[in-house]
Formats: C-alpha cells, structure tokens, sequence
C-alpha cells in the first residue's frame, strides 16, 4: 500500500509533465479504439443495410467474370421472364418479383450537371419494387407510374436542390431518357453514398436493359414457416437452370458483406498501422520523461534506500507510477477514440455516405484492447528508467551523484547500433540489387526495421557529431548563447538521442514516402512522352464505358486525323502445353492503337498483333509457357466462342502503361463475340490534324459537354491528373503521420520542460552572473531547434534511403526514374526548425520568470 501512496504523490506532484507524457498514450489509444470503433460501426451499419435490402431468395445470372458493378457492355447481366414465372410457382413462394438494376448509367439535370456521387458511389438506377419498400419511404410525391416519371433518394435531391418536377436525364447504352422527377424517397437505413433513381419496371427494362422481358434478378418471398434455405430448394427445383446464382437472404448479405470487408480492412489496419507509429514515438516520450523524473529524484530515491526500501521496491514504485499514468492515458484515450469515431462517421457523411451515431457500435473487446495496449506500452516504456532507479546505490544518491553512468553499456550500445545499421544498409543494398521485385521486398523491409532500430540504438553517438556538426553552422552564429545551448544540446546524448529519434521516425516515413511518390509521377511523366502517340484521351474516371452514343461524338468531332478505340474482354487461354489459364483479360483495340501506344517487342512487330486471328503476348507469359511467334492459342472468349489466335508479337516486360498486356484486333474479336455482347470502348484517343491541336482539344471537349461522366484530357492534363491523385494520397498519409509527429514535438517539449527543472540552481546561477532573460530564453531555443534539426537530418537522411530503394525495386515494375523531391525535403528541414522553436515557446517562457535567488537555493 505504501508503494501505491508514494507512487500516487509523485504522479500528483509531477502531474504537469506526465501530462504530456499521457497525451501520446491518449492519442495512440484514441486512434486504435476510435478506428475499432468506426469499423464497427460500419459493419454492424452495412449488416442492417444488406439485411434490409436482400430478398429471402434472390435469382440472379451466374457471373461472367466482368465487374460487378460497372457492365463492360453497358448492360447488366440479365435473366428471362420466363424465369420470373417459374420462381412464382415454386412451393413455399409467397411472391416473386422481377428486379432491374444497373450501375452503367449517368442521371444529369436540365443543366446538364452529374446527379452522381463525387466521391466514388456509384449511380444505381433501378425499378422501384418491394424489397425498396423495407428500406426506403416515399417522403413526397409518388413513386413513378409511367415513362415520364422517375423517383429520385433525398440525399441526392438535397445535394442538388432537386424537387417534385424537375427534370431528370439518364444516358445509358441505349440512350439517352429524359422524365420529371414524380417523387422523392428517402432512406430508412444507411445510405451507402450512392446516387438512386427509381423508374417503373416497363422503362426499368426498356432503359437499362433495351429488353422488355429482361430481369437483372428475381426475388422470392416466402410463405410464413418457410426457411430460407427450404425456400431457396424449391425454387432451385422450380427453376431449373445452372445458369444462374441462388442466395438466401444471408448469403446475399455476406456477399455483400465481403465486398465492403475488403475496403474496410483495408482502411482499419491502414489507421492501425499510424496508431502503431504514433505508439512508437510516444516510447521515447514516455523514457525520456521517466528517465529526467528518476534523474531528479536522486536523492529522494537515496533517502529511501538508506531507511530500508529495497531495489525492487524502488523498481516497483516507479512501475506504478507508469502503470497510473497507463490507465488514465488509456481510459481518456477511450473516450476520445469514441469522439475520433464520431468524427470519421460526420467525415463520411461529408463524403455522401450518411451513418447515424445511433448505430455506434462499441465491442466489449475494444476498451479491453485500448486499455491493455496504452498500460502496457506505457509500463514497458518506464521499464529501463525504473531499472536504473533500482540500481542507485544510497551513499551515491545522498551525495547527489546521480544516477549511475555506464561507460561500458554506452560502448556496447554503440558498437550494437553500428552493427545493427550496417546490417540494415546491406539488405537495402540487396534490394536494390534484386532481379524481382517479391523477392526484394523482404529484404526492403528488413533493411527498413534494422537501420530504423540501428539510428535509434546509435542515437547518441550520432548526436554528439551532428549536433557539433550542426552548431557550427546554426548556433555559432548566437555567439556565447549558441555555444550554450550547444553545450546543454550534447550534456546527455542519450536524452538527445532519443529526443531526436522520435522526430526520426516520423520524417523518415514523409521522406520515404516523398520520395517514391514523386519517382512514381516522374517515371509516368516520362513513360507519357515516349511511349503515347495520341494528342487526347477521352474516358471515365468511374470506370464507366463510353455509350455508343458518346463514341460517336468522338469519332465526328472536328480536327480529328485519327480515332482509336480500346476495349477489354474476358477470355481464357490454353496454351500448346495444355494448361488452361481463366480470368485472362484481351486488350482489343484499332490498329492504329499500335502507333498510340509505343510499346517495345522483343519478338516480332506489335502492328502484325491486329492482323486477322492474331494476337500477341507479353515476354513472361511466353517465357513461361515457352511461347514463340508462330505459336497458336485457344481463347474462349467469356461472352463468346472459341478461337484459334496465332501470337504475331512479344511484347517487353519493360512496359510501364498497359504492363503485362495482351492485344488483338476489334475485328478479330467481332468474329467470335457477338454485338450485344461485345464490350464497349474502355478508352479512346484521339490524333490532331497537324497545327490544329488548340481547336482540336476545344473541338472534343464541346462534342462530349452532353456526357459530363466522360473526360477529355491531353497529355499535359494527364500528367497533371497523375500528380493530383499521387498528391491527394500522399497528403492523406501525410495527414496520418502527423500525429507521430504531434507526439514528438510533444516530447521536445517535456524534455526541455524537465530539462529546465532539473537545472534550476545552473539558470540561477548564469542570470545572477549576467544572463539576461532574453538571452536564457534564447539559449533555450536553440537548443530546442537543434535537437529537432538532428531529428530532421537522420530522419530525412534514413528516409530517402528508403525512398531510393524502394524505387529500384519499382523499377522492375518500370518506375525508372528516382525523382528527389528536394524542395519537399527542404521546406520539411525547415519546418522541423519552427517545430523546435515552437516547441521550446513555454519552457523558455518559464524559464525566463524564474526568480534568480529562489533558484540559486534550489537543491
């Protein structure tokens, strides 16, 4: 009980600065339970969802091996009435009701703008039936009862300020219908973000499908008593076809559901893995603090010893102290977790994608989790300090020695790092030496980990070079003042070290990170001017094909010497050896498609690829079936018939746009796929009329203003829009790493916060001898500035390491090109400075009031 009562007053008497120490304890607690949280939420959100929209039994057409979503033909995939008929009549229905949904539309209005999601959702347009009617209430108007009718969702009518009346146009592959909005429903579950709009089932059918007698599915309802699963046997029975697919309400919401689990989990351990990070530095934090707070207790520890308190006593008093700090870290951290979900849920409702906090969804596990994983962390932290508390021996800590230093543990730590950082540096230098790109990236993540723990381990050796290094080019230029915060920067170097190490860590991963994302925008940039013949290229960026009518457009537009277009099949080859290899993917496309896009052949020439019966291959697909030109293969194409396609070409594997393609002709593919199932264009480009590339671009884009889902972009655009989306994800991770970097400046500040208490009698010595405040305040400043430039510098250092490995990896895969981002990593050096200034506000401030002869009689 003592041991709890004194550990409890030391926490109450340094409160302030365990404060600091608790917030990196709370903010990594928060993100882990707060992502734990929100994923939660959303599972248990998207359950209710699919419950509530899925059938007892659904019919559908057995997939084709094109996206579920997006029809590569514009039409669904689409099953007879006569099997709607059937389901009616099988023992145990109550009902059957014919279902027509696609994904392949785009719904704009009288002004032509895109009623679609921004964020990605997809536009769903549908007949309105029963299974709406369990998740969805007309809350105006009246559902559609005719051709000139269509029901919009209220989230995309108050997104774009849409009412009862107006117009509404969705352009599909059979073209373009036009209806005023006759209704307005609004959903009783989560909207999952998309854009809904409803028709009756006629227009339903006509619209989407161009077939009257076409359903995309059927949903039976059983009679009351009637399982599911007995339900889906009889009509299985009833129906009769292998054609199709038969769900049960739960098998449909697990499909469902596993869709959304792969986006999910990649989300949650994504955020997981910046938790982690952020645990990480929070460590340093955690020892630093610690290790000052035992260093300022010498005496006091001396003074227990000396009236009976065993080592282990000792040890355990400051364990407690830890475990304390641990637990009101956590369980704070818990509730700012659950505020961190809520915050996501409002972030996603931004996005479209509405939740409702009635939903949150807290697991039992998730504060079983957050609480282990922040006392844990936080008594493994204060481990090694409490340990060196044990070891002061009485007569030392009474004549104020301090805790005992160990020259031999220092060298052995030294020589470790240094072993640790050569090893890391020799698997980086495999890496970047490997032939496959799998096979080095173990030994990428090897040198990652082991030069990461190396610089932590050789912290400080490294900071009494650099931060000498260092002075001599920022601090001397202070005069007496940048010596002395020179001098106090280098009085612990293990304090330096794992002050700076904290910063480390976060900006080696910006660093790294900076590096292959703008190898990845150059390599592109250049691939771009080698290897793309055209001036334009049109596409969606949803994924969506380009309509018939659209393609038209293109092919009529002014200025234009050349079209090509590009479409992408599902086949299955077997090869002279026998293997048979399913969900290939067929690139067919124009010949000139040959001259759009360069590639290199190590066999053959690519242009004779779109010959008649022809194709090519690419060099590890040949090499790995021991294919030459000559060879013949057999391709079933997935929607078509069988055919005999001789390889005319061998494509290089050095390719970076279309790597690892397969070409054939249009022509070729029309022999053996019929027209309603020929795939539409996937992409098309376009070729100017020499000197008329302005009016050409100005041209396309006027012909295409009616289809707002279809982009026009030359190459310039292009690479703009690479650069956006590789800047979009890079500013979201950066976003993510600063909170590792929030909990490291935080520990710049508690260190120099106790660093100022633990030299209390030294300030009131130097302002006594003539300091003024300013200059103390200064001194401290600098010191601070220093050690987070030393952070910077190993950090920025370790990271393009990494980056310019990680590259040479990627150029296997044909990113060739290593781009330092240098003014990145400057204005990231730069910051780190105003990081140090910033950090160093408070201490300097409180230093600068301290009263001098207070100070001067401070023990």
């Amino acid at each position: 009980m003592t041991v709890w009562k004194t550990s409890l007053r030391n926490l109450l008497a340094h409160r302030g600065r365990m404060a600091l120490s608790a917030v990196a304890v709370v903010l990594s607690v928060a993100f882990v339970s707060g992502t734990l949280v929100f994923t939660d939420t959303m599972n248990a959100t998207f359950d209710k969802l699919f419950a509530a929209t899925s059938g007892d039994v659904t019919v559908s057409p057995k997939e084709t091996g094109e996206d579920e979503e997006v029809s590569a033909t514009g039409r669904p995939a689409s099953l007879p009435a006569g099997a709607l008929a059937k389901a009616e009549r099988a023992e145990g229905a109550r009902s059957a009701e014919g279902v027509v949904v696609s994904m392949s539309v785009t719904v704009v209005n009288a002004g032509n703008e895109n009623m679609g999601s921004t964020t990605g959702a997809p536009t769903i347009a549908s007949n309105w039936t029963g299974v709406d009617r369990r998740s969805m209430e007309v809350t105006a108007g009246h559902p559609p009862r005719g051709p000139t009718e269509v029901m919009v969702d209220a989230d995309t009518a108050d997104k774009h300020g849409l009412k009862i009346g107006d117009e509404l146009s969705t352009l599909a592959v059979t073209g373009d219908h036009t209806a005023r909005i006759s209704g307005i429903a609004a959903f009783e579950v989560t909207n999952p973000g998309a854009a809904v709009v409803y028709f009756d089932t006629a227009t339903a059918q006509r619209v989407l499908l161009g077939d009257r007698g076409a359903y995309t599915g059927v949903v039976v309802t059983a009679e009351e008593g009637v399982t599911h699963e007995q339900l889906k046997e009889n009509v299985v029975a009833a129906v009769g076809s292998d054609a199709y697919t038969y769900r049960t309400q739960a098998e449909t919401a697990d499909d469902s559901r596993q869709d959304v689990a792969e986006f999910m989990d990649v989300m949650k351990y994504a955020m997981l893995g910046f938790a982690g990070i952020a645990l990480l530095v929070g460590v340093f934090l955690i020892v630093n603090t610690f290790s000052m707070l035992v260093a300022q207790r010498t005496r006091e520890i001396g003074l227990m010893r000396a009236i009976g308190s065993s080592r282990r006593q000792v040890n355990r008093s400051v364990l407690t102290e830890a475990l304390l700090l641990g637990v009101v870290g956590s369980v704070v951290g818990l509730g700012a977790g659950v505020g961190l979900a809520v915050g996501l849920m409002e972030l996603m409702g931004a996005m479209g994608m509405n939740l409702s906090t009635s939903e949150l969804t807290v697991k039992a596990t998730t504060p079983v989790i957050g609480v282990a994983l922040g006392v844990v962390v936080t008594v493994l932290a204060a481990w090694l300090p409490a340990r060196r508390a044990g070891r002061v021996s009485p007569m030392a800590a009474l004549r104020d020695a301090g805790t005992p230093a160990d020259g031999r543990a220092g060298a052995v730590r030294a020589v470790l790092g240094v072993l640790l950082t050569a090893v890391g540096a020799a698997a980086l230098y495999v890496a970047s030496r490997a032939e496959e790109a799998s096979a080095g990236a173990g030994m990428l993540a090897l040198g990652v980990v082991l030069t990461l723990v190396g610089f932590i381990v050789v912290g400080p050796v490294l900071a009494g070079v650099v931060v000498r290094a260092l002075s001599l080019v920022v601090l001397r230029l202070f005069g007496p003042v940048g010596r002395l915060a020179e001098r106090n920067a280098l009085r612990n170097p293990r304090r330096t070290g794992a002050t700076g190490a904290a910063l480390m860590i976060g900006l080696a991963l910006v660093a790294s990170l900076s590096v292959v994302g703008s190898s990845m925008v150059a390599s592109a940039t250049e691939e771009l001017d080698k290897s793309v013949g055209a001036d334009f290229i049109v596409g969606s960026d949803t994924g969506q094909p380009i309509t018939p009518q659209a393609a038209e457009k293109v092919r009529t537009a002014d200025g234009l010497a050349d079209v090509t277009e590009y479409k992408m099949l599902d086949i299955a080859i077997t090869t002279p050896d026998g293997t048979t290899l399913k969900g290939e993917t067929l690139n067919a496309a124009t010949p000139s498609y040959a001259e759009v896009l360069r590639v290199e052949t190590t066999q053959g020439e690519l242009a004779d690829a779109y010959a008649k019966d022809s194709m090519s291959v690419f060099a590890g697909f040949a090499k790995k079936h021991g294919l030459r030109t000559g060879d013949t293969l057999r391709v079933d194409f997935a929607q078509g018939r069988t055919a005999e396609l001789t390889v005319r070409a061998v494509t290089s594997d050095e390719a970076v746009i279309d790597k690892g393609a397969m070409y054939a002709s249009i022509a070729t593919a029309e022999r053996y796929v019929a027209e309603k199932d020929m795939p539409l264009n996937a992409l098309m480009f376009g070729s100017a009329v020499d000197g008329e590339e302005d009016a050409a671009y100005a041209a396309l884009k006027k012909a295409l203003e009616p289809y707002p889902q279809y982009t026009v972009r030359d190459q310039a655009d292009y690479k703009q829009t690479l650069q956006d989306q590789v800047g979009q994800l890079l500013n979201m991770v950066y976003g993510l790493l600063a909170l590792a970097i929030v909990v490291a400046v935080l520990g710049v500040v508690n260190t120099l916060a106790l660093s100022v208490v633990e030299r209390t009698r030294e300030i009131g010595l130097m302002r006594a001898i003539g300091l003024s405040r300013r200059q103390l305040r200064r001194m401290i400043r600098l010191e601070s500035v220093v050690i987070a430039l030393f952070g910077a510098l190993l950090g920025l250092g370790l990271g393009m390491g990494w980056g310019a490995t990680a590259q040479q990896l990627l150029a296997l895969e044909g990113m060739k090109v290593l781009e330092i981002p240098w003014a990145t990593i400057g204005w990231v050096f730069a910051g780190s400075a105003l990081v140090g200034l910033v950090a160093a506000l408070v201490p300097a401030f409180r230093a600068g009031r301290m009263n001098v002869l207070a100070a001067i009689a401070t023990e």
